[in-house]
């Protein structure tokens, strides 16, 4: 991993992103691969966040990818914001308005709550 490579050099400042990777499929800028948060968090203990915005391109996507990675366990989402996204010098089509922000943030946050007592569960299994 280049994040190793960072660590050995003594920065440990590291957190991994998931922003997609690119296809031939024109439904999207590039299509997130959600299961690589589970799959990093298995093998490191680095933590994974997750960028809908550019990993889709598309502004409508942003919401459900940012809710599906937070049901897989990302420890944070980068959300591209604009006061004005159709007048945006770039990246226009993939940023989200602030009350359509504010309204992801709390339906993230229910997620984020309601999966609590299950990773909870989770954790206190393996350890027993």
């Amino acid at each position: 991993l280049a994040a190793e490579y960072i660590m050995a050099e003594g920065n440990y400042d590291v957190i991994l992103c998931e922003r997609g990777i690119r296809t031939f499929a024109a439904h999207a800028r590039n299509t997130l691969d959600l299961s690589i948060v589970p799959a990093i968090h298995n093998v490191s203990h680095l933590p994974v966040i997750v960028d809908p915005s550019h990993g889709t391109g598309r502004n409508y996507m942003v919401n459900p990818m940012a809710r599906a990675g937070v049901a897989v366990g990302a420890d944070g989402l980068i959300i591209e914001v604009h006061s004005a996204p159709e007048e945006a010098l770039c990246d226009g089509a993939q940023a989200l308005t602030p009350m359509q922000y504010l309204e992801l943030v709390r339906e993230v946050t229910a997620i984020h709550e309601a999966l609590l007592p299950v990773n909870e569960n989770v954790e206190s299994t393996i350890v027993a």
